[in-house]
């Protein structure tokens, strides 16, 4: 019986918003496990739908697994040094404990980026290296979104990633974490190592794995995986990354160098001949309220719009209301929005009592190019603490609390607030409220594409709007300053040089 010791970092870092994000992030979130430690891990992970979850269930109970620590915080701008290094410091001090270990699971999101390190993983994995040496197994699994860099590929011997996008296999995911790991158990460290790197950035609005030409490329990496492979990994990347090796990755690893080549420069081929399709319409704000009045005029269910700049998964501030103004400058009717961060705003509903009308400078706090607060008289709808059960098939039943919240209304427009920042990737974050949302004509929510595993079932159509936010849909209008030079901001696009 082998000690495997297994630990979690995971953060997906958006280096163009301004708010750090530091160690209470981590300590403290709103939607996830709040640094679970030891045996706490094992119990929090028992029967959740994380990476984590499905190596242990993997293992099957023929490997003692040893748990060191778990730590995630919600999307946002650059870990701290000071958060940084206390978690990894912590990490490693307690694998140095566990020592002697025959393998190590890490549960990494592949997109973060610190004050001092812009591959936050890849200086994770060496630190674990410098530990247990170069012998011992090292298997990852990472979100879809992963920038994969060099040094993550030559450090860890097996990379297996999310293969949707919404996010709904998180738990097969570690599980194939827990085979790959038993094989190297067995066979040992594979000597075949590649990685390819996509010539373009791939907007976070053109990876949805439910559509083509997302669909297909999943499905042809994972039909060209072999026997002689450990993992086969196509990742989209996350383009507001700031880090030379940001964007689409091929890495694969093999028991064979020519078998790691061949199927990487297959599959990258695969990808590079698609770029033409990946293609999405973005409307403006007007525009987009006015196409889904239009549209729901007949539609028999809601029409749903992303407000995909300001998407907190993304590391959006969640307080922009450039699509709240829209739908108000319209005279939309039967609609709702959010959920808007405003934690004074919802203080002020509460002080004022179900029925009250407030007068409100609403969001727009975060000092970004062209977001303001929304001024007007809201009635209080609703109040509550914030907190409920999610009910979706990516949160899968997790407790969020996200501070006293509120649902106004403007005219014919409902809007849900909270407290801290939260995606409305769940029908909850609007049913919590008492909302039905089968009888609104217009929703306009906070997410990017992770909202479609739960909306889209309840919903005529989707598309985009292009409010002003944190999370530009458009990598050219990012200030990269470590891009490698020669990559297109996005398919087809213009080149970044340096």
């Amino acid at each position: 019986m082998a000690r495997i010791a297994i630990a979690g970092f995971m953060h997906e870092t958006n280096c163009f918003v301004p708010d750090p994000t530091d160690y209470d992030d981590f300590a403290h979130p709103a939607d996830r496990p709040a640094m679970p430690r030891g045996d706490d891990m094992l119990a929090e992970f028992e029967e959740k739908g994380a990476a984590t979850a499905g190596f242990m269930a993997g293992n099957d109970g023929n490997h003692e697994i040893y748990p060191l620590l778990w730590a995630s915080a919600t999307p946002g701008g650059a870990v701290t040094r000071r958060a940084y290094e206390m978690i990894a410091s912590e990490l490693i001090s307690r694998l140095s404990q566990a020592l002697p270990v025959e393998g190590v699971y890490l549960d990494l999101h592949g997109a973060m980026v610190s004050e001092e390190f812009e591959d936050g993983e890849g200086e994770l994995l060496r630190r674990v290296r410098a530990v247990v040496g170069e012998e011992v197994p090292v298997v990852i699994s990472l979100d879809y979104h992963a920038n994969v860099t060099p040094e993550m590929v030559r450090e860890a011997d097996a990379i297996l990633p999310y293969r949707t996008y919404p996010h709904v296999d998180q738990y097969e995911t570690g599980q194939r974490a827990a085979v790959a790991m038993k094989r190297l158990l067995i066979d040992g460290r594979p000597s075949g190592r590649a990685l390819r790197h996509l010539p373009f950035l791939l907007p976070l609005n053109f990876q949805c794995t439910l559509v083509e030409p997302t669909k297909g490329i999943v499905e042809a990496a994972t039909a060209r995986q072999t026997d002689d492979m450990l993992s086969l990994a196509y990742l989209a990347g996350f383009p507001p990354a700031d880090l030379r090796d940001c964007g689409p990755t091929v890495s694969v690893h093999a028991y064979s160098q020519e078998e790691a080549d061949a199927a990487a420069d297959e599959i990258a081929q695969t990808v590079a001949l698609k770029e033409a399709e990946f293609a999405e319409p973005l409307l403006q704000p007007d525009e987009a309220v006015q196409e889904a009045m239009r549209l729901a005029e007949t539609a028999t269910k809601p029409i749903v719009l992303a407000d995909t700049q300001d998407n907190p998964g993304c590391g959006g501030s969640a307080d922009t209301v450039g699509m709240l103004a829209a739908l108000v400058r319209n005279d939309a009717q039967g609609a709702i929005f959010g959920v808007v961060r405003d934690d004074l705003a919802a203080e002020a509903a509460h002080e004022a009592g179900v029925g009250a009308e407030i007068e409100l400078d609403l969001g727009g706090r975060t000092d970004l190019p062209g977001v303001e607060p929304f001024r007007g008289i809201f009635t209080v709808e609703v109040v509550n603490d914030g907190r409920y059960q999610t009910t979706g098939p990516v949160s899968q039943g997790k407790p969020y609390d996200v501070g006293p919240s509120a649902l106004l209304s403007i005219g014919g427009v409902k809007v849900a607030v909270s407290s801290r920042r939260v995606q409305a990737l769940d029908r909850m974050v609007f049913e919590n409220f008492g909302v039905d949302l089968n009888a609104q004509k217009i929703i306009v929510l906070k997410s990017t594409c992770h909202y479609r595993a739960h909306f889209d079932p309840i919903a005529e159509t989707t598309f985009a709007a292009l409010a002003p936010g944190g999370h530009g849909a458009n990598p050219a209008d990012f200030a990269f300053t470590k891009l490698r030079s020669g990559v297109r901001y996005y398919p087809l696009g213009p080149v970044h040089e340096t």
